[in-house]
């Protein structure tokens, strides 16, 4: 295919493309910033033609990256597997990638420990928790070490516990121990982490003193 280019149209259902044509009909589509060095009277040779479809190809990926972006950060993998289900090549997948990590909008280890302090203020759970979260991710396992280096498992139990007392309010020691014993390992804590977070929320609630009476090493069935 080959012609001159005699008219640069903006689609109507998407107007971020052009349609451009070439001798009085339509021949392709482009993106807007691709199509924007092109103008009516230039005429196109197939090498030219081919060069532009592959700017464009590589351009659309590089938009869609970009919204998912939009919704929340994303780690490498996960742009990666979503590009992939849209039928993008594997070799344009490489290049966006390698384009978002230039300009900063994909970087493991600020995904990683986002991920980690979001947790932290809305879903506190366990450090082997985060770590299998990260791995599904597919954040590199020095990534997820680094990230969590300075992270304190009693606090983050204890943090969760707090949260999750307001649903339990009214309830005596025995139910509460108990259901709170089995929140906090759906969180992934140890028994001995939670038992020791669920002891200080509860003292918290009833007064300091309440510890001093409180069983702390009866078992629980989970």
């Amino acid at each position: 295919m080959e012609g001159t280019i005699t008219a640069l149209k903006a689609q109507k259902r998407d107007k971020n493309r052009v349609s451009v044509y070439l001798d009085g009909e339509y021949a392709f589509g482009l993106t807007r910033i691709v199509a924007a060095w092109l103008s009516i009277g230039q005429v196109l040779s197939a090498e030219k033609i081919a060069e532009l479809r592959g700017q464009d190809s590589r351009e659309k990926a590089h938009q869609q990256a970009l919204r998912l972006l939009n919704y929340r950060d994303r780690s490498e993998s996960e742009v990666r597997q979503r590009l992939g289900q849209k039928q993008v090549p594997e070799e344009i997948i490489t290049e966006v990638v390698e384009r978002l990590h230039r300009s900063g909008l994909i970087d493991d280890k600020r995904f990683a420990q986002t991920w980690i302090d979001n947790r932290a203020e809305f879903h506190p759970r366990s450090r082997r928790a985060l770590a299998y979260e990260l791995r599904g991710k597919g954040i590199d396992p020095q990534a997820i070490q680094d990230a969590l280096d300075p992270f304190d498992e009693d606090e983050a139990a204890y943090a969760a516990a707090r949260k999750y007392a307001q649903k339990l309010k009214q309830m005596e020691w025995p139910v509460f121990r108990q259901k709170m014993i089995g929140f906090l390992a759906r969180r992934g804590f140890a028994y001995e982490t939670a038992n020791t977070a669920l002891t200080r929320v509860w003292a918290e609630r009833n007064g300091e003193n309440a510890s001093k009476d409180t069983p702390i090493s009866e078992e629980v069935d989970l």
